[in-house]
């Protein structure tokens, strides 16, 4: 198991927040837009942060904190 300083941790819960404003925004963005064409990709934009999400978390749950 891999364990995390707390500068670590901070970056990593820095990044999960950075992530998910960004989804969040492109969503609303997205929601907000008339082009159809600008819509899917800002949909898709989001998708790819809120897959980022999932991934930072995964390897935040995976990892214990100490150091």
């Amino acid at each position: 198991m891999k364990y995390l300083t707390t500068k670590e941790l901070s970056l990593i819960e820095d990044e999960l927040r950075s992530e998910q404003l960004l989804a969040k925004t492109f969503n609303w963005c997205a929601s907000q837009c008339e082009h159809e064409e600008i819509r899917s990709l800002l949909e898709q934009l989001a998708e790819t942060h809120q897959l980022n999400i999932a991934d930072l978390s995964q390897y935040f749950n995976r990892s214990q904190m100490i150091q």
